[in-house]
Order: C-alpha cells, then structure tokens, then sequence
C-alpha cells in the first residue's frame, strides 16, 4: 500500500512539472523520484519507455532531471526513434536535451537515417536536431548504397545531405578505393572530393561483350 501511495505520488509530481505544451506519456515497471528544489529527478526502470512529441526513447533504465525534466539520461539496452524525420538510433547509454534536443550516444552506436538511406556507426555520435548535423566519432563506419565511408571522425549535415570526413578516411565507391586526409561525399549524387596526400585505386570495369 505504501509502496503505490509512493509511485502515485512520484507521478504526480512528474506530472506537474511537465509543461503542457511538451507533456509526455511514459511507462516503465519501476519508478522512483524526488523533487527536492534544484535536484528534481524522476527514475524509470525495467522496460523503461517515454514519448515526447515525435520522440520515443525506451530502455533498462531512463533517468530524468533538471527543471521541467529538460535532461534525459539512458542506459542499458537504449533505442530511440524519430518517426517524423525517419530517424532510428541504438545505443550503450544516451544523454538528451529536451530544450537544445541535442541526443549524445556513447558506446556502440548505430544511427539510421531510413529518409535518406544512410546508415552510421561510431563509439560517439551526437544528433543536433535543429541544426540538423551529426557528428559521429571513433571507429567511423557509413554506409548508403554501395557506397562505405570509413574514418576516425565525421559530420554528417543531413539537409545538405554532406558528409564530411577526417581521420584517416577511405571512401569505397563500386569497387574503386580513395584515401586522403580529408574527403567531402555528396550523399545525393555519390561525388567524391578529396584534400591532402590523396590516393586510390580504381577497379578496370569488364566491357560488355560483343553480341
């Protein structure tokens, strides 16, 4: 009995602090908080799920804090998804800003953006949504298409459809191979622009054969 007069209680403070306009549903097996001033806080865990506007974040364990439960914290198991802007992410652990709605995925991360066909993967990648660019760090793998781009750092300006690579990067385009310091990949027409110590190797394509 106490333990529900407890959960109650903590949803309703949850509740409460959450502007209408940005209110959110969200479930989990387990929740606990407090609201002391300046540390609000609000634990979810055990098949933890939220949903704010196109947003749905779900994993082991969702943390929120910060006034109006501006800062998301994820662990264990983390997957989001933006249905509007066709964006799906997998993740170790998420940090999010409500308010900036930037998202920071730490560990193995994969990132797909379904509207443009491209597919990324990082130890670190940060998702601007208003500014609409990605960065993607450590271990970088790109894929769209036939098209692989690899590197140690990248950005990915999705309006542009832009991918801007450093880091020992190497673009793999039909069989054909191309190094340099630093490479530009235009996603919309797979051309390929390369800056410093640049190198490749390029596949002699088969001629049909005479009929």
């Amino acid at each position: 009995m106490k333990r529900t007069a407890l959960l109650l209680a903590c949803a309703c403070a949850f509740a409460g602090s959450v502007r209408s306009e940005d209110a959110f549903r969200f479930k989990a097996d387990r929740m606990s908080g407090g609201r002391a001033a300046g540390k609000e806080t609000t634990l979810l865990s055990g098949h933890a799920e939220i949903v704010s506007e196109d947003l749905t974040l779900r994993a082991d364990r969702i943390e929120l804090s910060g006034p109006e439960n501006r800062f998301v914290e994820c662990s264990g198991q983390v997957s989001g998804t933006d249905e509007k802007k066709g964006i799906h992410f997998t993740t170790a652990r998420l940090r999010y800003d409500r308010t900036d709605k930037i998202a920071r995925l730490e560990g193995d991360s994969v990132l797909e953006d379904k509207e443009n066909g491209v597919v990324a993967k990082g130890r670190f990648i940060e998702y601007n949504d208003k500014a609409g660019v990605t960065t993607i760090q450590v271990g970088v793998r790109i894929f769209k298409d036939e098209l692989v781009c690899r590197s140690e750092y990248a950005i990915y300006r999705r309006k542009e459809k832009i991918l801007e690579l450093t880091g020992m990067p190497v673009v793999f385009k039909d069989g054909d191979e191309f190094r340099s310091d630093r490479m530009r990949v235009d996603l919309d027409t797979d051309d390929i622009s390369m800056e410093g110590a640049v190198r490749g190797t390029l596949k002699e394509k088969k001629k049909n054969a005479a009929p």
